[in-house]
Formats: C-alpha cells, structure tokens, sequence
C-alpha cells in the first residue's frame, strides 16, 4: 500500500485507551502513534508492545504536532460535529495524520481549524470510545485501499 498514516489522541482521558489505540495502529500498519498534551507510559493493554516496533511521539500542543507532520500530511480530525465528513463519504488522504479526541471534551474548535479535514462516524447515537474510534477509522482506511488495490486503481492523492 502507498503512503504512510499515524493516529493518536489529544489529552488521553484513560491511558489504557492509548495502549488499546496503539495495538490497533501497529495491527493495522500505521506509521506511527502520538499523543498531544500528556506522555504516554506503557500500558498493559498495549500487548503487542506497539513503542518496541512503530514510533511513538510526544507532542506539547496541536500546534508542535502540526508543524512536526511529514510533508504533504493532511491532518483529520475524528470529531462528532455538524458538517463533519461522514467516514464512508471521505477520501482518504495518501498521507494523513488522524486526529482523536478524549472522550469527556473531545476536540477544541481551536484544534478543528488547525486540521485540513474533520470526519465523523456515522450511526453512533452517542460519543464512541476513542480507541474504538480510532479503529474504526483505521480500518475503514486499510479497507478501501484494499479494494481499490485490487481492482488496480490508484490510491489518491490529496495535498
């Protein structure tokens, strides 16, 4: 598959939430993990031991992890908000940087304006757990790059 993706979480309310995040992540081949605002420590639910086979970073602010992204890394935002993108209607970027919430405040608007896109699960009545979510969005990702795989098109490229 082309291009890189990474996901990871703004002020992890559990930390067991980011070991769960992080065993998806390295199950389904990002790049890599990150946290913003708060350090992550090794937790038992990340049984496969993510930090010994992907990179994990560590940001100070949104900010730092926007100006940090690799080149031509669009960053999305996972937020259940009016005028968000649904997940099946949404175009994944060849290289993206997905962007989780905690679960008690989600994302500030002034994280939202930082990001280039802002997509939300479609069908939950309520606020998802936020590695649930991010799994869902990463395999929604590997998913339809699958198909589109073999039927022989081309990832897209959004910058």
């Amino acid at each position: 598959m082309r291009g890189h993706f990474g996901i990871g979480v703004v002020h992890v309310k559990t930390p067991e939430n980011i070991g769960t995040l992080m065993r998806s992540a390295y199950a389904f081949g990002a790049a890599y993990v990150f946290t913003v605002g708060r350090r992550y420590k090794r937790e038992a639910s990340d049984t496969t031991k993510t930090w010994q086979h992907i990179p994990l970073y560590h940001y100070t602010t949104v900010e730092d992890l926007k100006y940090h992204l690799p080149f031509c890394t669009r960053l999305i935002a996972i937020e259940l908000i009016d005028g968000a993108v649904k997940l099946p209607a949404y175009e994944h970027s060849q290289q993206a940087c997905y962007l989780l919430g905690a679960e008690d405040h989600g994302l500030s608007q002034e994280t939202l304006d930082l990001c280039h896109d802002i997509v939300q699960i479609p069908g939950a009545s309520r606020c998802l757990n936020v590695a649930t979510a991010g799994s869902i969005v990463l395999y929604d990702r590997i998913t339809r790059a699958h198909l589109r795989s073999a039927a022989g098109k081309l990832y897209p490229v959004r910058l």
